[in-house]
């Protein structure tokens, strides 16, 4: 009876150990990369690389829609998101390092930066962190628009 009890328990730390090795190759065999969102009024690029730069791929909002009034839509950036991250996943990365940026000089990212994030992570991406790279302009030449500023 009790060396049932003692194989019963043994069994058991056997199957514990053997779940912490999975876990931990689990860890092991994760790929990252960087995904540089660029959101603009106009357009969204995902450029999605490696951790030594190299491009895995680029995918911008006039390479899936034909209609130049939506490349800034977020169902348009959501759809170049998802184009991005099949060519990613194929190569077996699963975890993003997020860049998004924004134009220089803006008030904020554009309207596909946020859906472009949200897709990613739709798609099976563990988001290690998100980073807002936006330039910020320190003086420099005079900015567009004249004297008194764009008349709308």
């Amino acid at each position: 009876m009790e060396t049932q009890e003692i194989s019963l328990q043994h069994d058991k730390e056997v199957k514990r150990q053997e779940e912490k090795k999975e876990e931990t190759e689990e860890r092991n065999s994760e790929r990252a990369g960087i995904a540089y969102i660029y959101s603009s009024p106009n357009n969204t690029i995902v450029h999605i690389t490696d951790l030594a730069g190299n491009t895995i791929s680029r995918i911008s909002g006039g390479m899936v829609t034909k209609h130049s009034r939506l490349k800034a839509d977020p169902t348009v950036a959501m759809f170049v998101a998802k184009r991005a991250a099949e060519r990613a996943k194929d190569l077996g990365i699963n975890a993003l390092y997020i860049r998004a940026r924004a134009k220089t000089g803006s008030i904020g990212p554009g309207s596909g930066s946020h859906a472009a994030v949200k897709s990613l992570s739709k798609q099976g991406f563990r988001i290690i962190s998100i980073l807002d790279t936006t330039r910020v302009a320190r003086g420099g030449p005079k900015r567009k628009g004249g004297k008194r500023g764009r008349r709308v």
